[in-house]
């Protein structure tokens, strides 16, 4: 089941403290675009029924005590199409998390490259993995969640960039539709080719996690990345020691 970009990193980041980046950010026509719909009327008719300026929210807050920068894709927005709003909310994300010198994690639901802006659309896929080399380079953990479907120029840009990707049980994740390599190839594919349990199997993804445990086990990864004491470890106090262990001495009887 899919649930929408809100929802996601309302379950996801702890209650307090958060702070959504590039609100001020919105869809241009600036091409004009027209196919059987102008693109400045579907824009304005996927605001009204997704309640979002556009296909990405991202939010600066904390994962179990630990700071951290979280970006969520919206399906229900043009299918979660990347634009060129879509690639500026995640640099400010990498930003955001370069600022606060803290973890990313992306939850990525997408179509693909938003064709209604075509060359400009498709440069968002240079522009975050260039984004993303800079978070790399200031030794940041950029954590991936692929989530229902991750498909074309989102899956062949930041999505697969991870330094660990993780997918959600049974997402389909690939580039191209089934039917359209098939057609390419003159072949038929395996089933489930392109699912979440395939993927991991052939090695293209780390791990599957439910997203249930998605926050145990993402804010265990961060733990570990970014050196902080892990959530899920109760330490022990520093001023305590161990008790000794006294080898039992047998009675005399």
């Amino acid at each position: 089941m899919r649930i929408g970009a809100r929802a996601r990193l309302d379950s996801f980041l702890d209650k307090d403290g958060r702070e959504e980046l590039g609100t001020e950010l919105e869809p241009k026509d600036k091409l004009k675009f027209k196919d059987t719909k102008r693109y400045k009327d579907r824009i304005s008719t996927y605001q009204k029924s997704s309640g979002e300026k556009d296909a990405l929210i991202a939010m600066k807050g904390q994962l179990m005590g630990m700071p951290i920068v979280a970006c969520a894709m919206e399906f229900k927005f043009m299918g979660g199409s990347m634009g060129s709003v879509v690639g500026a909310r995640f640099v400010r994300a990498v930003e955001a998390a370069i600022e606060n010198n803290c973890g990313l994690v992306c939850f990525s639901a997408s179509g693909g490259a938003r064709m209604q802006e075509a060359l400009m659309s498709l440069m968002q896929m240079a522009k975050t993995s260039a984004a993303l080399e800079r978070l790399s380079k200031k030794g940041l953990p950029f954590i991936s969640v692929m989530t229902d479907p991750t498909m074309g120029g989102v899956s062949a840009s930041f999505a697969m960039l991870g330094d660990i990707n993780i997918g959600e049980p049974r997402a389909v994740i690939g580039f191209a539709g089934r039917r359209v390599i098939e057609q390419t190839v003159r072949e038929d594919l395996p089933e489930g080719f392109q699912t979440s349990e395939f993927l991991l199997e052939h090695g293209a993804i780390d791990m599957i996690v439910d997203r249930r445990e998605m926050r145990q086990r993402v804010g265990g990864i961060i733990a570990k990345l970014t050196q902080h004491a892990s959530p899920m470890v109760v330490p022990v106090s520093q001023g305590e020691k161990e008790p000794e262990y006294e080898v039992p001495v047998a009675k005399e009887k």
